[in-house]
């Protein structure tokens, strides 16, 4: 048996990533693994920066997702002229400045977001390694910075933090959290059945450059009926 960890991602809007292309910025309906990594590394206090840090918790990821709320895609376009003075307020609680020169024309972006979706995740790690896997939901439980799920405007409706279950893979672990019937859910290949379909998956980040960094095989298919709700649990 194996010791997962429970997320419970929840949220007005949530963003789980995608491949991006120009000026658009998708959302997917399971959450990446480079968007889990980014996560747990704003939790544990990480700067964006820390590149083999992030490398290292990523290629350790294992974890399942089922969809407990349908979310309802929604679409926002950006329009903004920035000035090369202009500065912002961050998570760090000081404003941070830009480079570069300035725009004549507006910048224009456009954002995917899933509206009031609640995904469970459940995860552990590869290895023993440090960040252990009670770091992690210790930095869930006390992050360091204020956590948001896909981006910053994206600030959870409930402790991100769910409690803990034994399973023997992703997909059994999958089976006794949430209640929704006939749910949604994407468990890697080697971690649960066949399912109803296979899919390579473009969600892994290379972390030292800053780019996209391949992809893994997972599994999507549909959850039986589970008995327990999830909540917090120590």
């Amino acid at each position: 048996m194996q010791r997962w960890l429970i997320l419970d991602l929840c949220a007005p809007l949530i963003a789980f990533g995608g491949v991006s292309i120009d000026h658009v910025g998708p959302t997917r309906d399971f959450p990446a693994a480079s968007m889990l990594t980014g996560l747990f590394g704003n939790a544990l206090g990480w700067h964006w920066s820390d590149g083999p840090a992030h490398q290292a918790l990523q290629d350790r990821l294992i974890f399942g997702a089922r969809i407990e709320w349908e979310g309802r895609l929604v679409t926002d376009s950006q329009n903004a002229k920035l000035e090369k003075t202009d500065r912002g307020w961050t998570t760090h609680g000081i404003p941070e400045g830009r480079f570069g020169a300035s725009y004549d024309s507006p910048h224009r972006r456009r954002r995917d977001y899933l509206a009031d979706a609640r995904v469970l995740v459940v995860l552990r790690l590869a290895n023993d390694n440090a960040p252990t896997l009670d770091k992690l939901a210790e930095a869930l439980r006390r992050p360091s910075r204020p956590l948001f799920i896909g981006r910053k405007p994206c600030l959870p409706t409930r402790p991100l933090y769910a409690g803990w279950c034994e399973a023997v893979d992703a997909y059994s672990a999958l089976a006794v959290v949430g209640t929704a019937a006939n749910a949604s859910a994407q468990w890697p290949e080697s971690e649960g059945p066949a399912g109803d379909r296979r899919i390579d998956l473009p969600d892994l980040r290379n972390w030292r450059s800053g780019l996209h960094g391949g992809g893994r095989t997972v599994v999507q298919g549909r959850m039986p009926v589970c008995g327990r709700e999830t909540g917090a649990a120590s």
